[in-house]
């Protein structure tokens, strides 16, 4: 091969799903289903934006159009894998030929979910990563799914993940592969307004958390070369997801307070609309890596910690407040492999980083975490949350089983390094 055979990779991949975007756009949404062959679709949807009545408005438009849509609504607030099994019991043997998603990422997860097992079914550890499931790949082509985000958070729309707490194990894990990706994203911004602060504070904080974290990866061409059917989903930091990266952490900067202070500022929304799907886009393809891993176990260890604007009927963590909780610790501990990246990200996020005092660089992006955390009413830490001294091992134990994202991390990360992360999480103003 000569000057290729070398033993790094030297290919990244871009996909993506189709976007739609701007107000008014769910309007569309039956033209976009007949255009992509759907006549009996199932919308997913969970109670909290069913009480809104969007389901029903995107049900209506759909009848309006000459089709035909069911719509379940029972989706679990951050699901687990008893709620997937639950939706994949629901769709078994109907006739659905597509799906819509409204909602957050828990309800445009449960609906790759049950695109998935309406065309494989398998028991759900068969598909879950490994090494707690087999993770074996998506057999084939799902039928079309569009997504209606209803949150700016998760990228959900754009990716080719589904995520799921495993309760026996108390322990977030997915299933992963490029067919669960979305077929259409339609999003609008109008959709978000009737958020509450900080059910738009969290989402907010995964915006960011995917965008910093890809931004850091370990870079595509500093990982082991790989067969093009064994290339990962993720696969590190390049050149194109950079691009969507930065802009995603510019406008998180610029307008996540004002989307927590006031909802119906609809620039705010819009642009923080817009940053959900870039980091989605940068993500879906470079990857997370620490402060993701170990928000898994965070959340599935949760004791009882009550979300502010989420159900009360059981403890629950929000995944973007367990992944921006430990965000300001892992970015100090990563500084020193890419400096200017971190620099660089902070300054996005609104920092002034010219003039600094070496002494000075590896606390600035951490500060303007910090800062941004503390405006939009972040609990100071993972003690706030619940978590001591003594909860150390369990996290670390859940953290190592996420090794599909520790590989993305830019630093070599084992129990000893998570627990410098951790410790440094605790409490931070």
């Amino acid at each position: 091969m000569g000057c290729l055979d070398i033993p790094n990779e030297t290919i990244f991949t871009m996909e993506m799903t189709p976007i739609k975007f701007g107000p008014g756009a769910t309007e569309e949404v039956a033209y976009d289903l007949r255009r992509l062959g759907v006549k009996h679709p199932l919308i997913i949807t969970d109670r909290g934006v069913m009480k809104i009545g969007l389901p029903e408005r995107v049900r209506t438009l759909l009848k309006e159009a000459g089709l035909s849509a069911d719509i379940f609504d029972d989706v679990h607030v951050e699901p687990t894998d008893q709620s997937f099994e639950a939706i994949a019991t629901f769709v078994r043997g109907r006739d659905y030929d597509g799906f819509v998603a409204i909602g957050g990422g828990s309800s445009i997860d449960s609906a790759k979910a049950a695109n998935l097992f309406t065309c494989y079914p398998a028991p759900l550890m068969d598909y879950v990563n490994k090494p707690i499931g087999k993770g074996l790949p998506v057999p084939g082509p799902l039928k079309p799914l569009v997504a209606l985000p209803t949150t700016a958070g998760t990228g959900s729309e754009t990716t080719a993940v589904a995520i799921m707490d495993v309760l026996s194990l108390k322990v977030k894990t997915g299933i992963s592969h490029r067919f669960l990706r979305p077929t259409l994203a339609i999003i609008d911004p109008l959709n978000t307004v009737t958020l509450p602060p900080m059910a738009t504070a969290y989402p907010g904080f995964d915006v960011l958390t995917h965008a910093l974290e890809s931004y850091t990866s370990r870079p595509y061409d500093a990982r082991p070369r790989h067969k093009p059917e064994e290339r990962p989903v993720y696969i590190g930091s390049n050149p194109v997801s950079d691009l969507w990266c930065e802009k995603a952490l510019e406008y998180t900067g610029r307008y996540l307070r004002r989307a927590v202070l006031n909802g119906m500022d609809v620039e705010a929304r819009t642009y923080m609309a817009l940053g959900a799907t870039y980091a989605g886009i940068g993500f879906g393809n470079a990857g997370v890596h620490v402060p993701h891993a170990i928000a898994y176990p965070i959340a599935g260890l949760v004791k009882h910690f009550s979300a502010p604007d989420y159900p009360k009927d059981e403890p629950i963590i929000p995944h973007g407040l367990s992944v921006v909780i430990t965000a300001p610790s892992t970015f100090r501990w990563t500084y020193p492999v890419s400096p200017e990246r971190h620099l660089r990200a902070a300054q996005l996020l609104g920092a002034n980083v010219n003039g600094l005092a070496t002494a000075e660089m590896p606390e600035i992006l951490p500060r303007i975490l910090m800062s941004l955390m503390r405006d939009t009413g972040i609990p100071n830490g993972a003690s706030a949350l619940g978590y001591g001294e003594a909860d150390i091992p369990a996290l670390i134990d859940g953290t190592l089983k996420q090794q599909r994202l520790l590989v993305n991390c830019p630093r070599d990360v084992s129990a000893e390094e998570l627990r410098y992360v951790i410790q440094h999480s605790f409490e931070y103003w």
